[in-house]
């Protein structure tokens, strides 16, 4: 708190005033710092080592990697003389782009990185319009080793849980180092040779929930593992 010359922290208002006035590098360097002295202790005094045990007894640490986005309207001024010309504040943080179906003109969009387990926040990361997904993604991984380096967790049992914005082969390459969980945003991947072989073949394995009476079926195909109906895959 020294920085703001107080004992305590700044209202999000006139903190985000004195971030705006900082270039990118120094944002990220804060990004850094803030991120290095959150894993530098526990969040609780009696803290334990959060987790997924898989059915061979291994322990997973599970992070989830969301992209979201903000949309916001931008109304019109009546075009008067007593009136000073506009000045939208969202043009800083806004602009055109997908809507999906919330209301608006302009958009915001923000990756957020998270452990699933303790709920620790390890970032957030943010652009103009539909944003650079990939870009944040890449920044969303430092992250996530950064947490495992502070741990001391092996990275081939830290698992990553991606939403469909990552469904894509291209932004699947990114994540390649870790193990992930997403879902397809098309069917492209299927057009595989490797993976057509496999989907012609019995399935290796099949489940069903006692609630439903919908029966998955599940294939294994050299490295990934696809859920035909849910389009999900498993890199291992």
């Amino acid at each position: 708190m020294a920085l703001f010359e107080r004992d305590q922290l700044p209202s999000r208002s006139a903190l985000a005033r004195f971030l705006a006035a900082l270039i990118q590098q120094v944002v990220e360097a804060l990004h850094i710092l803030f991120l290095e002295d959150g894993l530098s202790r526990p969040l609780c005094p009696d803290e334990q080592e959060a987790g997924l045990l898989d059915r061979q007894g291994q322990h997973w640490m599970v992070f989830d990697v969301d992209g979201t986005r903000e949309a916001a309207r931008q109304r019109a001024e009546p075009p008067t003389d007593d009136l000073p010309p506009p000045h939208r504040r969202l043009d800083g943080v806004c602009a055109p782009g997908y809507t999906g179906r919330k209301r608006g003109e302009v958009v915001s969009t923000r990756t957020t990185v998270s452990q699933a387990h303790s709920f620790q926040w390890l970032g957030s990361f943010g652009n103009r319009g539909n944003g650079r997904y990939r870009e944040e993604l890449r920044q969303a991984c430092t992250s996530i080793e950064a947490c495992l380096a502070a741990k001391h967790f092996p990275r081939e049992r830290a698992l990553l849980h991606l939403d469909g914005q990552y469904g894509t082969g291209a932004v699947l390459a990114d994540v390649a180092n870790f193990s992930f969980v997403t879902c397809g945003e098309d069917y492209a991947v299927l057009n595989q040779p490797e993976i057509q072989a496999c989907l012609h073949l019995p399935a290796d394995h099949s489940f069903a929930r006692p609630e439903s009476a919908l029966v998955r079926q599940l294939y294994d195909a050299r490295m990934w593992r696809w859920d035909r109906r849910e389009c999900a895959a498993v890199w291992l």
